[in-house]
């Protein structure tokens, strides 16, 4: 696969690209407390995270790529659409027991895992400003731990998949899908992950997953909306432009906006180590290469 490096500081289309990726983490951020509300309000995480994806699908499954060509890389966002889906709920288990900083803290290791993935499945070496931004994010996450009241290790190791699944989706939608267009990636991926959590779906009780509540339904309005569709739709036409370090580091910004959700929504302490985690995530962006991985278009 044709690959090519942008100067970090040459190409308008990186910087805008890396603050559309930047603003899409600030609504990913959001989620906890959408997600948090939804919980007290008894609906089940397959469900919430069912209901967020399924949003989306009802907007962009009518762009599912069916032609022949496009089958193969549509099968490979469609797989990758199942396992975010699945990793997803071990996320919303996190956010219901630990703090929303915790939450972060474990997620925001979804970078390193989409450097890794972009080495194995691309043959991208991270090189020295790849694993500076890297071991910047997960030093911003380790200023995080410590103390008492951490999550349950338990909890954590099933929360760990979901920043795994999600770094290999950075890789795949910023690197294996040159033929398909943004919403044909998105469509595919939805189905992906509605697929994935259908098992969990059949599992649970009917009446549980059919809200009688219009709050219910108000904030899974918000949730579809604004941390799913509007901030996916942006994401895919962005991340191409960019490659997976620079993808999965300007996403890194979810975790400040995590923090503050936390402190603002749910009275979560502020300390200098709250400070000082978004400040080397923020680094992180900037230390990040940017590579364009698409293939040139056809003359």
């Amino acid at each position: 696969m044709h690959t090519r490096s942008i100067p970090a500081a040459g190409s308008p289309h990186a910087l805008t690209a890396t603050l559309a990726i930047a603003f899409t983490a600030l609504c990913f951020g959001l989620v906890p407390g959408f997600a948090r509300q939804l919980q007290a309000l008894g609906l089940p995480d397959a469900a919430i995270a069912f209901y967020r994806y399924a949003f989306s699908a009802l907007v962009v499954l009518p762009f599912l790529p069916l032609a022949r060509g496009k089958r193969r890389q549509a099968a490979a966002m469609f797989g990758a659409g199942v396992l975010m889906g699945l990793g997803w709920v071990g996320y919303l288990q996190l956010v219901g027991t630990a703090s929303i900083a915790a939450a972060g803290v474990i997620y925001m290791s979804y970078p390193l895992f989409a450097i890794l993935f972009a080495w194995l499945l691309l043959g991208l070496r991270p090189g020295l400003r790849g694993w500076a931004a890297g071991a910047a994010i997960l030093t911003a996450a380790a200023a995080m731990t410590g103390g008492t009241g951490g999550p349950d290790p338990r909890t954590i190791l099933l929360a760990l998949p979901a920043p795994a699944t999600f770094g290999l989706g950075i890789v795949v939608i910023s690197a294996l899908l040159p033929d398909l267009r943004p919403l044909e990636r998105l469509a595919a991926g939805l189905l992906g992950s509605m697929t994935g959590l259908a098992p969990l779906i059949l599992a649970t009780q009917p009446a549980a997953l059919i809200p009688t509540d219009g709050t219910v339904w108000i904030h899974l309005l918000g949730l579809g909306l604004v941390t799913a569709l509007l901030p996916q739709l942006l994401y895919v036409l962005a991340a191409p432009h960019v490659g997976p370090a620079r993808t999965a580091a300007a996403g890194a910004v979810e975790l400040p906006v995590m923090i503050g959700l936390g402190w603002l929504a749910f009275g979560e302490a502020l300390g200098p180590r709250e400070v000082v985690a978004p400040g080397l995530v923020l680094a992180a962006v900037a230390l990040a290469p940017a590579i364009d991985t698409r293939r040139p278009a056809p003359r």
